[in-house]
């Protein structure tokens, strides 16, 4: 970690919600040197968390990512279960479930306890900026910092600008990106932005080709990855993710963008039998 890296970092850094998106933000931080604080729903979600953080500090010295020891990383880490431990973070990244109401409940609390010189962002993956940014008292001082899973290993940030989103964020983000090792692309706020748009489309169609028997998810992903060089295949892509969280983008993306981002029948399906993907043990693959 270079000096250079450090000042282009927030000194302070708030997390809203510790799951495993939130979990991976705060250790992005850490390890770019900040001082981060997780705050939960409740003491159990804030063990929870702290136990997801530490885990990955720990994954990342073993593979020496970072040097010292635990105890000297996990000084600058803490968590809680008051909004109020914000007051001192220059910047708050929110990433509690995408759910229209949880979101904005929870920025105009986080804003509340937030000094007049602080910034907020949102880590939501397809959540209008605008109308999000509509509902708080500072709309300059508030993005989108989409972040994708797993944080640790990713090396993309989407940054969405809104139209009320200062000219001041939008060059401390890219800044704020560049400094914890990742690389940032901006986008201007409309439905699913360009990541989830994107993926999302790809995503649908490979579960509709699947739905009428085209192929087996295997060889529906391995169409992709063998022959286009994707990382991972969209059906796996969507395990990883999680067919629930899929599926309430999607019916966003319909509901904004019309009916070509309509859910297929199997995902609903699979969603309604808790075939959730990786998290729940069986998705499109088996991880039992």
């Amino acid at each position: 970690m270079t000096e250079s890296t450090k000042s282009t970092v927030p000194a302070t850094v708030g997390v809203l919600g510790g799951g495993r998106m939130g979990a991976g933000i705060a250790h992005a931080f850490l390890i770019s040197g900040a001082h981060v604080t997780v705050v939960e729903v409740d003491a159990q979600a804030a063990e929870a968390a702290k136990e997801r953080v530490e885990s990955d500090l720990a994954k990342s010295l073993e593979r020496g990512k970072i040097d010292g020891n635990l105890d000297v990383w996990t000084e600058n880490f803490a968590v809680s279960v008051d909004y109020a431990d914000f007051a001192d973070c220059e910047l708050v990244v929110e990433a509690v479930p995408e759910l229209w109401d949880l979101k904005v409940s929870s920025l105009q609390e986080v804003e509340a306890n937030l000094s007049e010189g602080a910034w907020l962002a949102s880590n939501t993956s397809s959540l209008s900026i605008d109308g999000l940014a509509a509902e708080l008292q500072r709309p300059e001082r508030f993005c989108g910092m989409h972040f994708f899973n797993p944080v640790p290993a990713s090396k993309l940030v989407e940054i969405v600008i809104g139209e009320r989103t200062g000219d001041e964020l939008r060059e401390l983000t890219l800044q704020w990106v560049a400094g914890i090792g990742k690389t940032p692309v901006t986008v201007n706020d409309a439905p699913g932005f360009a990541s989830s748009r994107l993926g999302v489309a790809l995503g649908l169609e490979a579960i509709r080709m699947a739905e009428e028997g085209v192929a087996s998810a295997e060889d529906i992903d391995n169409a992709m990855v063998l022959g286009y060089k994707h990382p991972v295949g969209p059906l796996a892509l969507t395990d990883i993710v999680g067919l629930d969280v899929r599926l309430g983008i999607a019916e966003y993306l319909e509901s904004e963008l019309g009916p070509r981002f309509a859910p297929p029948q199997l995902m609903r399906d699979m969603v309604a039998r808790g075939e959730l993907g990786k998290k729940s043990g069986k998705g499109f693959y088996d991880y039992s």
